[in-house]
């Protein structure tokens, strides 16, 4: 059981909001779960989600034990880059979902994650044990799960403070002429489109996104992508919103129409016509999280991974150097 004093700069904020806030691991709509089960007591009492906190309050949240997961385990290949007693770090490749959930059961990295250990932390819930952050289906790289709740816990609120160095690489559509820049424009959920996130909605939280140009290319460019912030979808909608949109991405790119010429002989017509189909093969958005760097939360010291390219990613990149 958690306990807290509610004192002055706290005082006058809903409950919810206010657990959000303490970096305990939990997303809100699991504290809201939390209080509506009768887990979370202000003084004693039962409160709603909507309760605002006084000075002087009491406050217990009793975090459930796991419930024994109802998520089988399955023999699905990993690319373990780290593992020890309390987390492991995993290249996650592209078409692969973090974890279960909206109809799917199977075939996700939870799955396999409970087939290799045992001994996942049980704060993220039924169906995301150990999850600390996500990467979505069709981005590929570094992602690190928690083995326990210590682990969870500490490694939650360091991506909460954003001292987590995450840095991503892009292929863009388009030439960004500026070796460098930094896009502050809040995402909210798309006011039609509910799956989608959109820049600069009603309702929309902050977010920050740095990049920096690694190569440019007659109609494309290679970036560094930094996100300052972890919205849903972040460097995706940021990108898109500048209008370099990531190539192959389905949801917030439009299909490439025009791809870059190689030269007028026979070798740079071959070239551009194996290009044209490696981009077409594609399966998902070239955005690959290439390092992912913390402080181990038992021995308190500093440590980075990186990922290598994505096959595919490698193989257009190669052909655009043609």
């Amino acid at each position: 059981m958690l306990r807290f004093v509610i004192d002055q700069p706290q005082a006058n904020q809903r409950i919810d909001l206010y657990l959000v806030q303490k970096r305990l691991g939990l997303s809100r709509s699991r504290i809201q779960k939390l209080i509506s089960s009768g887990r979370v007591k202000v003084n004693d009492s039962v409160v709603k989600p909507s309760y605002k906190v006084r000075v002087g309050d009491r406050v217990e949240v009793t975090i459930p034990k796991p419930k024994p997961l109802k998520i089988e385990p399955e023999k699905i290949p990993l690319n373990i880059l780290y593992e020890d007693r309390d987390l492991i770090v995993v290249n996650k490749p592209r078409g692969i979902v973090v974890h279960p959930g909206a109809g799917i059961s199977s075939g996700t990295l939870v799955n396999a994650l409970l087939y290799h250990c045992k001994d996942l932390s049980g704060i993220g819930g039924v169906l995301r044990p150990g999850i600390v952050h996500r990467l979505d289906k069709d981005t590929s790289g570094v992602l690190v799960i928690a083995k326990n709740d210590f682990t969870h816990l500490a490694l939650s609120k360091q991506f909460k403070e954003r001292s987590v160095n995450k840095r991503y690489i892009a292929l863009v559509k388009g030439r960004i002429l500026r070796e460098q820049g930094k896009i502050k424009v809040p995402i909210g959920r798309h006011p039609v489109r509910r799956k989608k996130m959109a820049a600069g909605v009603r309702r929309a939280r902050g977010a920050i996104t740095s990049y920096k140009v690694l190569e440019r290319f007659k109609d494309l460019t290679l970036l560094e992508a930094i996100p300052e912030t972890g919205r849903t979808h972040q460097i995706r909608v940021h990108l898109s919103h500048i209008g370099h949109s990531i190539v192959g991405d389905p949801k917030y790119g439009k299909r490439l129409r025009t791809l870059p010429r190689g030269p007028r002989v026979p070798s740079g017509r071959e070239a551009n016509s194996e290009l044209r189909t490696a981009i077409a093969d594609l399966k998902g958005q070239l955005l690959h999280a290439q390092t992912l760097g913390f402080i181990h939360p038992r021995t308190k010291e500093y440590m980075e991974f990186n990922a290598p390219l994505p096959e595919d990613m490698e193989k257009v990149i190669e052909l655009l150097r043609k």
